[in-house]
């Protein structure tokens, strides 16, 4: 039976079957301003609150007081006490590119991979990560090599990536086929504001849900709304993409 770690998301869970699959690397993809990074720190954040499980969060974007804050703004009040507790290990970008060197970032995290402490990871985000490497050659070898080293943590991962493009058909990566699962988070505009969507591309070892759902972003983090009759994006010829 495939074991599967919840990310207590509303509405995605359900759509993944129960969760993510336990020890997988899930991408996560989006345009600017798409709810990636909120995503992860909700990830994070309900781990401890809601099951226990410790996490780790790599931000090659952010610092730690801006983590600190972008939570707090978003509702998650206790993130702070769960980093200083250990609950949640941080590291930001001022130490994951001090020596601008992925081996040397790589060998800061080895000590708390080993212990089993942590069960959960977010690297946010694969665009800053992959400024490591000159060639796409290094960069696919390194990516092989990090997922190995945290499947074998029995980590369960999720990064996040830069999508240049609306609809991710016209855009896929080499990484979207190096990891487990393919989350992509969508926005259109409208004349109100902006209208948000979640797809579940892909998820090895799971029967999931592949239509595309509403999503919407809030105090708390994302929510996502299981009924998308009204709002199906795959099988209407007139595409809201």
């Amino acid at each position: 039976m495939v074991e599967l770690t919840k990310t207590g998301i509303d509405g995605l869970d359900e759509i993944l079957g129960g969760g993510i699959v336990r020890n997988s690397t899930t991408l996560v993809s989006g345009n600017p301003g798409a709810g990636k990074s909120i995503l992860g720190l909700q990830y994070i954040y309900n781990g401890v609150e809601q099951f226990g499980e410790k996490g780790i969060f790599l931000s090659f974007e952010e610092n730690e007081q801006d983590l600190q804050e972008a939570a707090e703004s978003i509702g998650f009040e206790n993130w702070q006490e769960y980093v200083e507790s250990g609950d949640i290990k941080v590291y930001d970008k001022r130490v994951l590119l001090k020596e601008n060197d992925f081996e040397s970032s790589l060998s800061l995290l080895l000590g708390d991979l080993d212990n089993d402490e942590y069960s959960r990871l977010v690297l946010d985000s694969l665009t800053m990560f992959q400024l490591f490497f000159e060639t796409e050659r290094e960069k696919r070898e390194y990516l092989l090599k990090f997922t190995d080293i945290l499947a074998e943590n029995n980590l369960t991962t999720l990064m996040t990536n830069e999508q240049g493009t609306v609809f991710p058909e016209t855009d896929i990566g080499l990484e979207n086929f190096l990891t487990d699962g393919n989350i992509f988070l969508l926005q259109t505009p409208t004349d109100s504001g902006v209208n948000r969507y979640l797809w579940v591309a892909k998820m090895r070892k799971q029967n999931i849900d592949t239509d595309i759902f509403p999503m919407e972003i809030d105090t708390g983090g994302l929510t996502v709304h299981k009924n998308a009759s009204a709002f199906s994006m795959m099988s209407d010829e007139e595409s809201p993409l």
